[in-house]
């Protein structure tokens, strides 16, 4: 992520002796007050005029500070009501403010905002970096998927692959389908580590974490491995190990058909036309929420929980068990598929008439209202299955093709809890199309580089986007060597003509044609030229 140094502006204060009026500094709401002060604000300075005596505002020139000079509480709270691209731009001003920016808790919201925290598998960290860093690291690899890629194939399964579930953190791959077996898959090398015993019937649903993973089947159950201490792959699929960590977990009536879990909660979601949550620890179903439909996905998020059933979407309310809102008729024909943002207040359908919408979830004090932000039509077949990594929206459809959509622009924030401010312009189509398959793809999932996918083909296939990191990182360092080159070769000209006593030739140059925010000005000028001489 680069950021580009703009104008610097100066805030003048202007007092007399502010020091000596004891005026205390207080902050709430995001506003800043201060007794017995009065800030005048003009486009570019501002003047604080502090009345005497007499109730008379006085203007002096006794001091004049920068913004450098307000205190630093007060610097912060300003920062903290800017976007990373404006706190990226204040930290270019001025070796102060350089410092401020770059270590500003603002970057951990940043980051906690669009991917949440940073999991490290064993809990250890490579490496000590700022939030900054990171959230700067982040950002840069998320335009990969607009480079290049290589695929690889997996090959296991003997009938399609009904779900694949990516475990970024322990770089696992889970996957499952008609053939009834849980396969277990090395992301970075895509080899097959283990596979589980035949479970008698289809796996539509597969979630894991690093406790726990769990399978949903068409006959109803939810097939559990708990995490193996010690164990370099996390879970033991072939009982081989003594310690008895496989159950089962019975309520549902009908096939599961979706799973989510999060560090309290299991969520299942079944074709019974109910939701169903169970307590991790106990291993109880807590709760159970009924709709008027098959269920077909989920997405759960802190105290709500999204859930597509026929051709709705319900928005729940876990404590209470009630709906907050109700989305009718998202989709001609079923809703298939849900995901959500991090944050959780964006949620992204896809149905059967091959539409992917894309909704925004506001709340007013107890009130919740859905908004439809942008809607797209990739797919000439049903939109099976979504996935969401900030900022890709990733859909796989029965039409064989994996659809990419970049949502930064509808995702814009405004930072102190205010409204959302999403664009109103006409959204751009799918950023790209990915291709190479014969028939439906029926799951999908985003995350460390990687887009992976099954389908009706019975393969699995990784599409790694690291070789377009790796390019782009191999460009940024020459766009640097090229530039430090640059700036050594202009400093050198400079030397040789203040020893020779010549003036600047560059600076003559700008003083002669000087761009006055048009930067085609030249080119304007000789078109109209040109077209005087044809006429």
């Amino acid at each position: 992520m680069e950021f580009e140094c703009q104008e610097r502006s100066e805030v003048a204060i202007v007092s007399e002796d502010l020091t000596n009026q004891g005026a205390e500094l207080r902050i709430e709401d995001g506003s800043v007050e201060i007794p017995c002060v009065k800030l005048c604000y003009h486009q570019k300075k501002a003047t604080l005029v502090v009345p005497s005596d007499k109730d008379s505002c006085a203007t002096t020139t006794t001091h004049r500070y920068t913004i450098i000079d307000l205190p630093q509480a007060l610097i912060s709270e300003i920062l903290n009501c800017l976007d990373p691209k404006e706190l990226g731009l204040v930290s270019c001003v001025s070796t102060c403010l350089h410092r401020l920016a770059s270590e500003h808790h603002a970057w951990k919201g940043f980051y906690c905002e669009r991917w949440g925290l940073p999991v490290v598998f064993g809990g250890k960290a490579s490496e000590e970096r700022s939030w900054k860093e990171l959230f700067i690291e982040r950002e840069y690899r998320s335009k990969t998927f607009l480079g290049r890629y290589s695929i690889d194939t997996l090959y296991g399964h003997t009938e399609a692959v009904r779900t694949v579930f990516l475990l970024a953190s322990a770089k696992l791959i889970f996957t499952s389908g008609y053939d009834c077996i849980v396969r277990m898959w090395g992301m970075e090398e895509g080899l097959s580590i283990a596979a589980s015993k035949p479970l008698g019937c289809t796996i539509r649903a597969v979630a894991a974490d690093t406790k726990l993973l769990v399978a949903g089947g068409t006959d109803g159950f939810i097939h559990c491995w708990e995490a193996v201490d010690g164990l370099r792959n996390l879970f033991d699929l072939t009982g081989f190990q003594k310690e008895k960590t496989e159950f089962r977990l019975w309520e549902h009536e009908g096939p599961i058909t979706s799973l989510a879990l999060d560090m309290t909660n299991i969520y299942s979601g079944s074709w019974d036309m109910s939701v169903r949550i169970w307590d991790r620890s106990s291993f109880k179903c807590v709760k159970t929420l009924r709709h008027s439909d098959w269920v077909w996905g989920l997405a759960p998020h802190e105290t709500s929980i999204a859930c597509a059933a026929g051709s709705d979407v319900y928005i729940w309310d876990i404590s209470s068990e009630t709906p907050q809102a109700i989305i009718h008729d998202a989709h001609e024909g079923n809703t298939y598929s849900l995901a959500r943002s991090h944050s959780g207040d964006f949620l992204f359908t896809g149905g059967e008439d091959g539409g992917i919408k894309m909704f925004e979830i506001r709340k007013h004090g107890n009130e919740t209202s859905v908004v439809l932000i942008s809607q797209w039509m990739p797919h000439t077949g049903p939109v099976y299955s979504l996935s969401f990594e900030f900022p890709w929206l990733v859909s796989a459809s029965g039409d064989g093709k994996l659809a990419l959509i970049d949502v930064r622009k509808l995702l814009k924030t405004n930072r102190r809890g205010l409204p959302k401010r999403v664009s109103s312009r006409i959204v751009e189509p799918p950023q790209r199309m990915l291709h190479g398959f014969g028939s439906n793809l029926f799951s999908v999932d985003v995350g460390c580089d990687r887009i992976v996918c099954g389908g009706e083909e019975g393969v699995v296939r990784i599409w790694n986007f690291t070789q377009a990191l790796e390019i782009e990182r191999r460009a940024r360092a020459l766009k640097g060597m090229r530039l430090e080159n640059r700036m050594r070769r202009r400093r050198m000209q400079m030397e040789m003509n203040a020893k020779s006593g010549r003036p600047d030739q560059c600076s003559i140059a700008a003083h002669k044609n000087p761009v006055n925010g048009d930067r085609n000005r030249a080119w304007h000028t000789k078109r109209r030229a040109s077209g005087k001489a044809k006429g």
